[in-house]
């Protein structure tokens, strides 16, 4: 944001020259206007307060101390440097005790003038932080954006923010920043960088640990698709310098404060969308409002099917088509939830069709809602419904009363032994059958080939301890059978889509 300076100086000659030797849009700084006294200054800072005053000590009218003294009656924030001809240890103790920024002996040297200028410029971010800190503790933001604060206390909240200008107008957003991606030692530094060397006026408020608010004050005549490349640049600034991912809901424009609260409940619903967008990327109400609904429909009565023949292949595949059309379209994300919420709705009646009980594997129609709604992106979203069907299909296996006797007990075996080295030879020699036609009648009856069968057990036992242990990976695959991690890494992505390691990310689910 730029900072806005005022140069006071009776003489005419230095005041060009500090105008000429510093170069104030590479600082981020403008000068708003010159005073040759302290009385002049005074009147104008008073009508227009500024962001820093460089002022000359030795001056008709009002000196430069007085008029920081009488500054420092009105505004703490200010911040003010003083220029001098005279090394005097009074001025200096006296500029000490009214909170001058820097004392500077003329003839001025630029570098030294830039330094300081910087340096106030610091000092000005500083205060402003803890003052959004201080009025988030003491008022506090977010009842403020719930609309809970009374008249009175809205009237106070919203003279501490800076004043919009007549011809500003105000676009929000909402920031949130992927905390994965934050890395330890700089945390959100580089985010506040990224907003401080922008030449925009622009205001980030930390709400939550991981949500920004921000205020783009703009030109009246800014368009909404304007301020969307002003975020966008800022987003991409923030990735290219430190590598943390951010998602940004951006509102329509408002030109007071008054309308911030209802702006940010729909800011906050747009957040959503995150879950089909990804990371690095963004919404605002008028992109949402040019989209068209995606009119991608699911087939349940192909899905049913394929969950009933106990085609885990089939219709893990058709989940992962479906989410991708959700996607590819450009699905409302109301659309994604609804689809995710008839599956969710064709697997209870499953359960109950079949007498299938919820347990640690297959759970109950309000956990699933709850994990869906929680899940972090659409590919967590997918992951529990692919989850969720790979356990009822299993759970039919169990459930099927239609197999012949020596199937049945070949089940309950291989549900106790899967971890050993069972074979189609091994099993066929404990049961006195050969070994071809064992394969045979269990592709028939099952549905799956016996490696298939004996694979997905594995990997639901897997699924099992990496939901509700600590366990490491690697003692997992041992676990169940699986001597080779990297193989069972291949074979447990090949049943659910999702790596060992991505789900025990996911352990919401």
């Amino acid at each position: 944001m730029m900072k806005r300076v005022m140069l006071v100086e009776d003489e005419e000659f230095i005041l060009q020259g500090i105008l000429c030797i510093v170069d104030w849009a590479a600082i981020h700084m403008e000068v708003a206007y010159t005073a040759h006294n302290g009385k002049e200054a005074l009147e104008k800072f008073r009508q227009d307060p500024v962001d820093i005053i460089i002022t000359d000590v030795e001056m008709p009218l009002m000196d430069g101390l007085e008029l920081i003294r009488e500054v420092r009656k009105e505004n703490t924030r200010t911040r003010c440097l003083i220029l001098s001809g005279y090394d005097e240890f009074e001025y200096a103790r006296t500029a000490l005790s009214l909170d001058v920024e820097e004392y500077i002996l003329k003839p001025i040297n630029d570098e030294m003038l830039r330094e300081a200028l910087l340096k106030a410029s610091q000092r000005l971010d500083d205060m402003d932080m803890k003052q959004a800190a201080n009025m988030e503790e003491k008022i506090g933001w977010a009842q403020f954006l719930k609309g809970a604060l009374k008249a009175e206390e809205i009237k106070n909240f919203v003279q501490m923010l800076p004043q919009i200008e007549g011809a500003e107008r105000i676009f929000p957003a909402l920031m949130k920043i992927d905390l994965e991606s934050v890395g330890e030692q700089e945390g959100i530094t580089p985010i506040l960088i990224g907003f401080r060397n922008r030449p925009e006026k622009i205001r980030p408020i930390y709400l939550k640990t991981d949500i920004l608010l921000i205020l783009f004050y703009a030109d009246a005549d800014t368009e909404i698709r304007g301020a969307e490349r002003i975020f966008a640049e800022i987003q991409n600034q923030i990735e290219s310098g430190s590598g943390i991912l951010t998602f940004l809901a951006a509102g329509n424009a408002i030109s007071s404060y008054g309308e911030l609260p209802e702006s940010y409940q729909r800011m906050n619903h747009l957040l959503r969308y995150r879950i089909t967008t990804g990371w690095g990327r963004g919404v605002s109400e008028e992109s949402i409002a040019r989209k068209k609904p995606g009119g991608i429909t699911i087939d349940l009565t192909y899905l049913r099917k394929k969950i009933l023949e106990k085609d885990q292949d089939g219709a893990l595949q058709y989940i992962e088509e479906l989410f991708i059309g959700l996607v590819e379209s450009g699905s409302d994300i109301d659309e994604v939830y609804q689809n995710a919420l008839k599956v969710v709705l064709l697997l209870q009646d499953i359960k109950s069709e079949y007498k299938i009980s919820s347990s640690k594997t297959v759970r109950s129609l309000t956990e699933i809602f709850d994990h869906i709604y929680r899940a972090e992106d659409i590919a967590g979203m997918r992951t529990v419904l692919v989850l969720e069907i790979s356990a009822v299909i299993m759970a039919l296996h169990t459930e099927d009363s239609h197999y012949t006797p020596v199937i049945r007990e070949i089940l309950n075996y291989i549900q106790e032994n899967y971890r050993e080295d069972l074979s189609l030879k091994v099993l066929s020699y404990k049961y006195h059958m050969n070994a071809s036609y064992l394969g045979q009648i269990f592709q028939k009856e099952v549905g799956c080939p016996f490696n298939k069968y004996l694979g997905n057990i594995k990997n639901e036992k897997a699924k099992d301890m990496i939901l509700n242990t600590n366990m490491k990976i690697n003692d997992i695959a041992k676990e169940v059978g699986y001597m080779d991690t990297s193989y069972f890494y291949r074979k447990f992505k090949q049943c659910y889509g999702v790596s060992p390691a991505s789900l025990r990310g996911m352990k919401k689910y």
